[in-house]
């Protein structure tokens, strides 16, 4: 049966669709970790193209082909795959890919060595053109403890803290590796103390004193987490950076919050063939 390709109609309008496609795609992912293992999880997708003024509508099921068609092998380094098919099936001239899903990681209580999973958000960006450009961002959300230095100093005794999130996006440079788990890294090392599953009295004792001892300013933790990010970027592993930090205030009935961004912001960040409107973070 012949049916008519509604999509494939002319469109009068004469306006460009920057983005069409899929979204919240739930789909089984499978990431490659530090220690040459692998963790599997479930990603939320979405999947968009360019779509030119000409064009009625773009084939909403060749996302789906796109990416079915490499299930068995998807990670975030097969995604420039899953692009270039997203191009050649919907004849498009940009094609957009980003996935947002968690991450568990095994972490020991610091002193009973009590062990526990500990989850992580965690984001992946790309997107490729018909012309070669190509682009990806990667992020990570991490849950940290903070210490108000104030506090500590004004106060006879004790201090007040709070949980805080530190999150991070990161360009790496041309053919560089960036692990999820060093930017989670970063993150847990310049807080006050970095947060456990599981904690026993002796290990309630440690991290309680260990926040006490290195107490950290919202503005501290940026800072911080800044300098790590910039000396990879000298070293030419990243070629831009985004850090914030959002301190869940323990006496305040607001937070406190603060951020660094630094480096050539991409293609990612800021292309479009005509009008330089920018992506959201």
């Amino acid at each position: 049966m012949n049916l008519p390709d509604i999509q494939n109609s002319h469109d009068n309008r004469g306006i460009e669709i920057d983005q069409v496609g899929v979204s919240n795609v739930r789909y089984p992912l499978t990431l490659p970790l530090r220690n040459n293992g692998e963790f599997h999880t479930v990603a939320n997708l979405s999947m968009t193209v360019s779509l030119s003024h000409y064009q009625k509508g773009t084939h909403m099921s060749r996302f789906m082909i796109a990416l079915n068609e490499h299930h068995k092998h998807f990670t975030p380094d097969s995604v420039h795959i899953v692009l270039k098919e997203m191009l050649e099936l919907l004849d498009a001239e940009e094609a957009f890919l980003s996935m947002a899903f968690p991450i568990f990681l095994l972490r020991k209580a610091p002193v009973t060595g009590i062990k526990g999973m500990m989850d992580y958000n965690c984001e992946f960006k790309a997107m490729l053109t018909n012309e070669g450009i190509q682009d990806k961002l990667i992020g990570v959300r991490t849950n940290v403890a903070s210490l108000c230095p104030c506090s500590k100093e004004i106060s006879d005794y004790g201090a007040h803290n709070q949980r805080s999130e530190v999150t991070m996006n990161v360009r790496p440079c041309d053919n560089e590796f960036i692990w999820f788990e060093d930017l989670i890294d970063i993150g847990e090392y310049n807080a006050s103390c970095q947060l456990y599953p599981v904690l026993k009295r002796p290990d309630e004792k440690y991290v309680t004193e260990r926040a006490y001892n290195d107490p950290k300013f919202v503005e501290d933790i940026v800072r911080d987490v800044a300098t790590d990010l910039l000396a990879m970027m000298d070293a030419e592993r990243i070629a831009w950076f985004y850090v914030s930090s959002n301190n869940y205030e323990s006496i305040h009935n607001h937070d406190a919050f603060a951020k660094v961004e630094r480096g050539v912001r991409g293609p990612l960040l800021t292309y479009r063939k005509e009008a330089q409107n920018e992506l959201t973070i």
